[in-house]
């Protein structure tokens, strides 16, 4: 085979991507479609093909065909037959086994009834099974939709959900020609794709599923517009009261909701309107044993529940969704990377991805800001390397994520980009403290209160406040469109969902048109260097390369 193909497809379902290769940014657009990034050395990056990437991706449209073509297409030797099969074989997976509504409730049906026996047989499927009523039919209780879904995904017979949605109380509203401030304003090309790709003509095969767009291209439009769509009352889920008031700004700018139509309910307020926008932080408080607050799912007549940066939705509102299957759910993020691996239960239970817009494609597009990525390597100061040393495993982490000597760098980077807009990103309170003093600047952490960190943000986008310095409070839901430097001097161990929330803190297009930069400050032979190294992962997939650069050359450049 020629050597004018960058991949090396292997039988274990592994795709070995060349990356310096001219072919390889148009071979990772395709193939990342339908499989996993596993590792990103810096000349071979590991993919892999499994089920659930397979199912995700014949969900959003894209067909086995398709898939097979890409590892053809790319491949530098000829492609394992078996893995061609298999490929068919798991795509074909999906929607054999299907849940609809019949006069007497609830069905699971299939055209092959010995899918259906099969299925029978497992521990975990029979129990949640009714009256068998033909060879290729089983009734379901409605209050099992969800547990029955969770439960096949986990046996590789994944379910299409056809049995459709109650409409919910009715609200009217419709999306501006224009904002408060007299901007025109209208969805963009991939918003609209996205919208109808979920709403898939209002019939049952849409209306629940994950919508996948990098920060800064617009989630929460999208929400707005698949809101215009259902005309109900609506349940958001956010990360935190600075993003619900995000979301209700936004809301007011360009939709017709008025504000006695949009409540907040959070620890500050608990108001509970046509529109309510919950944080995740009240839906989990627990008392007592139990969790109050998640009645506001099951009590209340939505039509819709949006749950925004659906990768981070936390355990209980997973429990609580399984109960709510008739109603429409829509999830928004930049990643289906989740870090507890629960992505089957976003699958099963929020619903397959719709629509997936690769990060590149929208830079080139002008949607979102072009950025480079520069991963700078500090040295350890000895008396610091000795402490790392003897450290146990998860200390050590922290030993190496806030050495000293990174100070030196941000100093340099600082005084560098003087005339922009930059955030200062890390993970240690007491690292950001020191950070925060020794450069002057002001700080944005867990115990600053909302008002406060309001004060700030505004400060930021007006230009009185050019530099901050914040905790992972400001990972997600921060609307920030003048940042254009990031600074990351320490994260959560190797996360990848992180690293593109901290990246995508600077990808709304900027003004003048400008680009963005990303640094990432790593102390050089240590597990922060490891950890760095897997916080890529997703970036890498994306099409992101970071140059490592020494610290010595940060500073020097700036004296």
């Amino acid at each position: 085979m020629s050597s004018d193909r960058p991949l090396i497809v292997q039988s274990d379902r592994t795709a070995l991507l060349e990356i310096d290769h001219p072919r390889a940014d148009a071979c990772r657009g395709r193939l990342a479609r339908f499989a996993e990034l596993e590792k990103s050395p810096e000349h071979v990056h590991t993919y892999r093909i499994t089920p659930l990437s397979l199912w995700n991706a014949r969900a959003a449209g894209m067909t086995a065909a398709e898939m097979k073509q890409t590892l053809v297409d790319f491949s530098r030797f000829p492609v394992a037959q078996g893995l061609l099969v298999e490929i068919e074989d798991q795509v074909a997976r999906f929607g054999r086994l299907r849940l609809i509504r019949s006069e007497s409730g609830l069905r699971l049906v299939t055209d092959e009834p010995a899918i259906l026996a099969e299925a029978s047989r497992s521990r975990n499927v029979a129990p949640l099974l009714g009256r068998r009523i033909a060879s290729d039919a089983v009734e379901i209780e409605p209050g099992q939709r969800g547990r029955l879904k969770q439960a096949l995904t986990k046996i590789g017979w994944p379910v299409e959900d056809l049995a459709g949605y109650r409409e919910g109380a009715a609200l009217e509203l419709g999306l501006k020609d224009a904002t408060v401030a007299g901007e025109p304003f209208s969805l963009r090309t991939f918003q609209r794709q996205a919208i109808d790709g979920f709403w898939a003509g209002g019939g049952p095969e849409g209306g629940s599923g994950v919508v996948v767009l990098p920060c800064g291209a617009g989630k929460t439009v999208v929400g707005m517009g698949v809101m215009e769509r259902v005309r109900s009352h609506t349940l958001i889920l956010v990360t935190s009261i600075v993003a619900a008031r995000q979301w209700r700004r936004e809301l007011l700018d360009k939709t017709s909701l008025s504000a006695e139509e949009i409540g907040e309910y959070s620890g500050e307020n608990k108001e509970i309107k046509p529109v309510t926008i919950a944080t995740y932080q009240v839906m989990t408080r627990r008392r007592k044993g139990h969790f109050p607050h998640l009645s506001l799912f099951s009590e209340f007549d939505w039509g819709l529940v949006i749950y925004d940066e659906v990768h981070l939705l936390p355990a209980p509102v997973f429990r609580m969704t399984v109960e709510i299957q008739s109603t429409r759910r829509l999830g928004l993020t930049a990643t289906l990377v989740r870090e507890d691996k629960k992505e089957e239960d976003v699958f099963s239970l929020i619903g397959p991805k719709r629509y997936d817009a690769p990060w590149r494609d929208l830079e080139a597009q002008g949607w979102i800001a072009p950025a480079t990525c520069t991963e700078v390597r500090v040295a350890l100061p000895e008396d610091e390397r000795l402490s790392y040393a003897a450290a146990e495993p998860r200390e050590r982490y922290r030993v190496a994520a806030t050495n000293s000597a990174k100070f030196r760098v941000l100093e340099a980077l600082a005084a560098r980009h003087r005339n922009d807009r930059v955030l200062i990103i890390g993970q240690y309170i007491a690292q950001l403290e020191d950070v925060a003093g020794r450069l002057g600047a002001p700080l944005i952490i867990g115990d600053t209160p909302n008002k406060e960190r309001e004060r700030l943000y505004a400060g930021f986008r007006e230009g009185s406040v050019p530099l901050l310095v914040v905790s992972k409070v400001a990972n997600f839901s921060i609307d920030l469109p003048e940042a254009n430097v990031a600074i990351q001097i320490s994260g959560t161990f190797g996360s990848r969902q992180e690293e593109a929330q901290r990246l995508g803190r600077i990808l709304r297009p900027k003004s003048d048109g400008g680009s963005a930069s990303f640094y990432a400050v790593v102390t050089r032979e240590t597990q922060d260097q490891e950890f760095a190294l897997r916080r890529q992962l997703f970036l890498a997939e994306q099409g992101y390369r970071y140059d490592i650069v020494d610290a010595d050359e940060i500073c020097g450049a700036t004296l």
